[in-house]
Formats: structure tokens, C-alpha cells, sequence
């Protein structure tokens, strides 16, 4: 029988050797798995992690492994390009940080063994992903196992699957479902055993046959339906010989129809299902990518304490652990490789294997519903070669999975009439009106206008957020980083996304802040702050309660701000959120009154003296904070901006002439949308030229920023990309736009 044995232990590890060691290495750093070496630098935004080869090495005694006929070496996880060696000999070589791969290491095995296995996170044109808002950590980063099994077993090397494909169809209320096995070295006379079990355990349907296909009946089928019932069968695939099994896969799977309407959205089981979640990466502060399982269940457990019942997986295959727990909690599931930001001609078959891989290798898992085929990889614009292999991983995921739809995240702006967006069944956006310009009204219009537009299409919105760390203030404002900002920024686009039924799926960018080591941004560099919940997992925004006043029907009462202690103003205005009907808010003792809102906001006009204890209310459930009155603004609330400074008096501003005060929309009404850039484009040149766009195309990416002032687009644009500029920069631009009369 087959025997998993995990390798996690005992790792020789370095960034320093320059070839495979011929020898055990004896002054190596040991490390467990899983690991990254980019777990520090990867976060501390110096936009210096290491990419480059670095070495595992691991000796062994083929004695201390279970006797078989053969040997697979399974990683789970190597980032980006790895190569495996036993004894010296080059085994294998993968591209694609992401997936499962196996090596038959059986040939190579001596007594005593020395395993190696180099991976490279390196910048190349060839491996996705090369450009990104993320850090791309190298490293053997998820579980590393050795699979002992008989010379007859189900199939461990084609894409890294466990060899078994489960296919359930609805017929009335029963289920067929079709069984279909892969089995390496199959001899003369071996069966294949199938038996379907229960959740209980009990044994619902079973068969024997010489066939590696399958079709069993399961009578009255409970079906899988999200998170309200998130029901699962077990498949158990037994090959035997003489009477006994010498190899067996369980896997678990549901039962389940669903469809994408363009007017009525996502439909499961013939029920309206309207997607609301939000979108997830596999890091976190300290560790890197290098999660252990506790971190997964700490993960979803949050999620699902928001109420969401979707999660995009960004922007790659997530782990194992990871699509089982989806499975399980009833999470809808949106599945990608990370052909992402910059389209590569010459990463074709890269996108190509990498979408093989997550196909094959998650298709038995019911919460997947969408496969997507990439991400804002228009942003510079589209060209025969993009579409092509738009067309190539479109028909290969047909042709592979014909139970599922595809799927594409396109960049804001990306036009309507775009080409590539007739490619994949479904289509998604990424917007972010009211963050990188724009107002926040603007996004539910905009949905309208293609709803309107292309009345067929399934459309969605992919992304959406806003950044906040522990800065605050009672005026919130675009561009800010307050908690307040983002609170006011998500409910108002839950108030606009979330009644429009048409939208299939909405997804919040992010659930958690994650590692970014290139932004410099906010007051803590290495960090995309726009998470529900910051990147150590310990502190819940105001945001996530926000999600969870509409999205969950556990009973609670939030008041936020409760970071937000010292406040100036006389009258300070306090929001509670709740799925509760009614709220009363208490101030000292007094009460402020009961509120109702359908919305599950509630605001409240509280007296600012002295200090002040607040209890918000409803029925049994109670929360409580703390404001006080201060003379002087708190300057731990506020970010202080690095880098150039102009005071405001050092900013020219002549009546009916443009500056950098200006709004962008103000110059492009001026001047044109392309005049308008080229003002720009010197400082966004880097950004530009590592997309590939021009100065033309940067004055269109600029419209979606037409609401932030040019002071604050040059800050934004320049801080990602760390340009230094100087004040005399800033004064000259500012002394050409002084020069542009307003219209």
C-alpha cells in the first residue's frame, strides 16, 4: 500500500554555495519546512529581496523509508524554478512557483542518500509571475514528502494529480457520478475497486471492475449549496490485485449545478446566490508565504466570521490545505494562475503548464466554480499575441474541464469594447474609484454602463479597497490611509455593489494585508495595506465589520474607532455597526437615542467632553470605547509624508490658472487627457516603462485619478516606485501648470 512520508525536517539551506554540493553539507544553516528565505526582506520594503538560486540539501537512508517498487519525491511548493538532484544526478527540472510537481527518484536511490533541490526566484522573461503588486518569495515553501508505492498505483506524474477525476452530474434528485482513474504500470487482471461514502461514513454506492472508469449512482444526492450546507461525499479508489489492495486515493468532492446569469448573477443548486467576499494571498508578517496549517484555518475562520461566501484566490494556486478548507467551510471559489501585469510572448508555455496544473490538480473540488485566466494583464494594452494566448488558455480549460466557466479580471482602464474581454464565459473588474482617484460614486454607475452596454455578458468586480493603517481622523479623505477612510469607502461601495444582482461576484481587495516589498507607501513600507485585517492576523478594521453588519448572521454590535481615542472637535460623530434592526448608544450612562438603518450603519452626534465612555446596544449584545477631548490634534494619528515636502505657501496658485492643487480632471478638461499625461509622464516614466506604456497610454491610465490632486499623483506614483524628487521638481511643474488657464 502507498505511504506518504513527509520531509519537512532537517533542511541544510544557503544562498551562498554556487553549484550542487557533492557531499551532506556541514555549515549550512538548518531550516524546517515550510521556509522562505525572503520571509524578512520579502516585507521590510527596501525593495531589495533577494531573488537569485538557493540550495536545500537533505541526506537520507533508503532503509528508513518503507520497502516499495518505487519512489516519488512531492513538492508542493518551490518558488519560481526548482531542480532536483539525488546523489548528483539532475532529475528533474519545473517552472511555476505555485503547483505540485513529483519526481521519480526510484533509479537514483543508493544506500545513503543526498537529496538537493535548488530553486530560483531570479527576474526572467519566461516563468510568471515577474511583475506584480506582491513579493514573489523564494523557497520551499509547502510541504516536501516522499510517496512510496507499489509498481502498479494510481498515476503521480501527470500535473501533479493524485490520479483520480470525479465528474457528479444532477439527474432529478438523484447524482451520477463518473469515476475516472489514471493507473501507472496496470497489470493483467487488476481491478479497480470504487466506493462512495457518505459524510457520515455510511457506504452509498460501490463497484468492481477491470475498468479505470467508473459511473455509480447516488440516490435522493444531498448537494453541496455554500456555506448554508457545504455537504461532502468521499470517493475511495482501491486497485487490486489477488483479492487485496495495493493502492488507494480518497478524495473528497460534492455534488452541485450552478450558473452565471447576467441579470440574476450566480445561481447554485437554482437558487440566486449572490456572491460577496473577497479576495486572499498566501502570506503573512514574519513568515512569508510559508504557512502552516494553523495559519490556513486562522485564515478561513476569519473570513467566514465576516459572513463572505467567496473567496478569489490572488493571484496564483493556493495551497492544498487551502482548496480542502474551501470545501468544507462552503466557500465559492474563483481559481487562477498568476499571468499577471505584463504579458511575456515568450512566457506562453509557462501560463500554459502552470493552467494545466491547477486544472488537474484541483478538479475535484466543489467550491471551484471559475477558473481565471489572468489578471489585469491588459494594463498596457492588448495585442495579437495577448488575445492569442487568451484563446489558447480559454479552449485548453474548456476542453479540459466542461463543468466549469472561465473567468478575467481586467484593469479599469481596459475599454469596454476591448477584444480580449469577448475571450473567457464570465468577465470581472478591477476598480478603484475613490482610492486611485476617481469618487466612490462612481463605481456602481460605471457597472450600469456596462451592464447596459454588453447586456450578455456576466459582469463582477474583482477588486476594490483602500489602504488604512493606525492613522485617523474625524475628516476623512481620499488618499489619507485612515481607518475612517476605509470605513467610509467600503460602505459606500457596499451600499452601491452588493443590491446589484447582476453583479455575480464581488470581491474585496484584500481580506489581509499582505507583502509588498516594492510599495512605499502609508508610513510602513513593504505592505499593501488594503486588508479587512492587518498582516499579522491580531487586529480586525473597522472595515471587516463593516462587511460583517450585511454579510454575517451571527448577532453583533461594533463601535468603530476604537483606535481613535483623542479627538478636538466639541460634537464628534461616533458610527456603530450592527445586523441588529435598532442600536441605542449610551455616552457616560446618557443615552443618545435608538437608531434604525436598514443599511446597518448607524451614526451617532456625540457630545466631546472630557472623557467619555461609549456603550452601543441591542437587545443582550454590547460593545464599548473610549473617546477624549485633547486642544491639539494627536500627532501619533496623523502620516507624516516622506520624501519632497511643499508647504502650501510654497505653491504658487494664480486665480483661474491651473497647479498642483489642481484636481487632474481640472487639467485634462484644460488641456486634453494626452497633454495632460505628458505633464505627468516624466515621473511615472519608470512605472510606464516597466508596463510597457506609453506616454499616451499613461494619460489614459491617469483619467481612472481624475479626482486626486497633481501633488498627490506625482506622491503616489513616485513613493511606489521610489523616485526621488526634488522640490524644485514639483515647483517647476507647478510653474507650467500656473501657466494653463482654466475652462
Amino acid at each position: 500500500m502507498r505511504n506518504v512520508i513527509n520531509f519537512n525536517r532537517k533542511w541544510a539551506f544557503t544562498k551562498m554555495a554556487d553549484a550542487v554540493p557533492e557531499a551532506m553539507p556541514t555549515k549550512w544553516d538548518f531550516v524546517n519546512l515550510p521556509h522562505s528565505w525572503n520571509a524578512i526582506d520579502g516585507q521590510d520594503g527596501d525593495n531589495d529581496f533577494y531573488r537569485g538560486t538557493c540550495y536545500y540539501a537533505k541526506q537520507f537512508m533508503k532503509a528508513s523509508l518503507p520497502t516499495a517498487d518505487r519512489y516519488y519525491l512531492e513538492i508542493n511548493g518551490a518558488n519560481s524554478s526548482a531542480d532536483v538532484y539525488v546523489n548528483g544526478k539532475n532529475l528533474a527540472h519545473h517552472d511555476g512557483g505555485y503547483s505540485t510537481w513529483r519526481v521519480d527518484i526510484t533509479e537514483a536511490l543508493d544506500m545513503n542518500n543526498l537529496l538537493v533541490i535548488a530553486v530560483d526566484n531570479k527576474a526572467n522573461e519566461v516563468v510568471y509571475p515577474q511583475m506584480a503588486d506582491f513579493t514573489f518569495y523564494g523557497g520551499l515553501y509547502r510541504d516536501v514528502n516522499i510517496i512510496c508505492v507499489n509498481e502498479s498505483h494510481f498515476d503521480l506524474e501527470y500535473f501533479g494529480s493524485n490520479g483520480v477525476k470525479i465528474t457528479p452530474e444532477v439527474v432529478g434528485k438523484d447524482a451520477k457520478v463518473e469515476i475516472l482513474t489514471t493507473v501507472a504500470g496496470k497489470k493483467e487482471g487488476q481491478t479497480v475497486r470504487y466506493t462512495i461514502y457518505a459524510a457520515d461514513g455510511t457506504e452509498v454506492a460501490k463497484v468492481e471492475t477491470e475498468d479505470t472508469k467508473a459511473v455509480l449512482d447516488i440516490a435522493d444526492v444531498h448537494l453541496w449549496h455554500g456555506r448554508k450546507d457545504p455537504y461532502l461525499y468521499c470517493a475511495c479508489v482501491e486497485l487490486v490485485e489477488n483479492g487485496e489492495a495495493i493502492d488507494c486515493v480518497c478524495t473528497n468532492f460534492g455534488v452541485r449545478t450552478f450558473e452565471i446569469h447576467p441579470e440574476n448573477g450566480f445561481i447554485l443548486n437554482g437558487e440566486e446566490y449572490p456572491l460577496r467576499g473577497v479576495s486572499r494571498h498566501q502570506d503573512r508578517a514574519v513568515v512569508g508565504n510559508a504557512l502552516l496549517k494553523e495559519h490556513h484555518i486562522e485564515d478561513m475562520e476569519l473570513i467566514a466570521e465576516m459572513g463572505a461566501n467567496t473567496i478569489r484566490l490572488a493571484h496564483y494556486q493556493h495551497d492544498q490545505f487551502f482548496y480542502d478548507l474551501c470545501d468544507e467551510y462552503g466557500m465559492v471559489i474563483w481559481a487562477e494562475i498568476p499571468y499577471i501585469s505584463k504579458h511575456m510572448p515568450t512566457g506562453r508555455e509557462n501560463t500554459i503548464s502552470q493552467m494545466k496544473e491547477l486544472v488537474v490538480q484541483n478538479y475535484n473540488h466543489p467550491s471551484i466554480v471559475v477558473w481565471g485566466l489572468s489578471n489585469e494583464i491588459g494594463i498596457g494594452g492588448s495585442d495579437a499575441d495577448l488575445l492569442e494566448n487568451h484563446h489558447i488558455l480559454n479552449d485548453l480549460v474548456h476542453e479540459m474541464d466542461k463543468t466549469r466557466l472561465t473567468t478575467i479580471a481586467a484593469v479599469s482602464m481596459c475599454g469596454m469594447d476591448d477584444p480580449y474581454l469577448q475571450i473567457p464565459d464570465v468577465v470581472s473588474y478591477n476598480h478603484y474609484f475613490g482610492w486611485y482617484g476617481g469618487e466612490t460614486d462612481m463605481n456602481g454607475p460605471w457597472f450600469d454602463k456596462f451592464h447596459a452596454t454588453h447586456p450578455n455578458i456576466p459582469i463582477g468586480c474583482s477588486e476594490y479597497g483602500c489602504e488604512a493603517l493606525d492613522w485617523h481622523t474625524s475628516n476623512p479623505m481620499q488618499g489619507d490611509y485612515t481607518e475612517e477612510y476605509q470605513a467610509y469607502y467600503h460602505e459606500e461601495l457596499i451600499k452601491q455593489l452588493f443590491p446589484r444582482k447582476y453583479l455575480w461576484a464581488t470581491h474585496v481587495w484584500n481580506m489581509f494585508d499582505f507583502g509588498a516589498d516594492a510599495r512605499n507607501e502609508g508610513g510602513e513600507n513593504g505592505q499593501n495595506h488594503k486588508g479587512l485585517v492587518t498582516f499579522d492576523r491580531k487586529y480586525k478594521k473597522d472595515s471587516f465589520y463593516a462587511y460583517k453588519a450585511w454579510l454575517s448572521e451571527d448577532p453583533f454590535v461594533h463601535i468603530a474607532g476604537k483606535r481613535y481615542v483623542d479627538r478636538v472637535e466639541d460634537t464628534t460623530k461616533v458610527t456603530v455597526y450592527s445586523n441588529q434592526k435598532c442600536v441605542e448608544l449610551f455616552a457616560n450612562g446618557v443615552s443618545l437615542g435608538v437608531k434604525e438603518a436598514e443599511d446597518h450603519f448607524f451614526y451617532f452626534d456625540v457630545p466631546n467632553v472630557g472623557e467619555t465612555k461609549l456603550v452601543a446596544v441591542s437587545g443582550d449584545l454590547k460593545d464599548e470605547s473610549v473617546i477624549r477631548k485633547v486642544e491639539e490634534p494627536n500627532p501619533v494619528y496623523r502620516l507624516v509624508e516622506k520624501g519632497a515636502v511643499l508647504n502650501w505657501w510654497d505653491i504658487t496658485e494664480i486665480d483661474g490658472y491651473c497647479s498642483l492643487n489642481s484636481k487632474l480632471k481640472v487639467v485634462v478638461d484644460s488641456v486634453g487627457v494626452v497633454e495632460a499625461g505628458k505633464l505627468i509622464f516624466p515621473f511615472m516614466a519608470p512605472m510606464a516603462s516597466a508596463m510597457g506604456v506609453s506616454a499616451e497610454q499613461s494619460a489614459g491610465m491617469m483619467t481612472m485619478m481624475n479626482n486626486m490632486t497633481m501633488l498627490r499623483i506625482i506622491s503616489l506614483i513616485t513613493g511606489m516606485m521610489r523616485i526621488e524628487v526634488t522640490k524644485e521638481q514639483l515647483l517647476e511643474l507647478n510653474e507650467k501648470l500656473n501657466k494653463i488657464p482654466v475652462k
